[in-house]
């Protein structure tokens, strides 16, 4: 009998229970906030540009050096000043440009080799993003973390 009563009073609550209702949203809102956004094309940052490696912090530029390719991702090269153009590996990932290189020798530690990670995408004409350099030692300091930017060569 016990039961029954405990079973009748958990449905009477559950029914007398005020129901809530999530309001109506605009569809127009909502497909706007959740519109995805525009897949990055190789093609559309075919071309030359001047990239900037800068601190995490993005107040002090680290490395200069200059990015160029097509739509084929084949053809995409990393050019320090006064070095050969070497390949940059590019793949594309919905919003954004993936890209890798190396191992070179580093900019910054003279006689070290380091291997760049990456991922930028477009914002305002400029290609925008992070990369990470990972250098061959065997001590603490053997990743950093960098702010990029790219702005494109007329």
């Amino acid at each position: 009998m016990r039961r029954i009563s405990l079973v009748a009073a958990v449905v009477l609550v559950g029914a007398c229970a005020k129901q809530e209702q999530a309001p109506a949203a605009d569809s127009a809102v909502m497909s706007t906030a959740m519109a995805a956004p525009a897949p990055f094309s190789l093609a559309d940052a075919a071309g030359t540009w001047t990239y900037v490696a800068k601190n995490e912090a993005g107040d002090s530029t680290l490395v200069t050096a200059e990015i160029s390719g097509s739509a084929d991702p084949a053809s995409w090269t990393l050019t320090f000043a006064g070095r050969p153009p070497m390949p940059l590996v590019v793949t594309v990932s919905g919003d954004s440009m993936l890209t890798s290189a190396g191992p070179y020798e580093s900019v910054l530690r003279k006689g070290v080799k380091v291997t760049t990670v990456g991922a930028m995408h477009m914002k305002d004409g400029k290609l925008v993003g992070h990369s990470t350099a990972h250098y061959s030692v065997k001590t603490a300091d053997s990743v950093r973390h960098l702010r990029v930017e790219a702005t494109r060569k007329p």
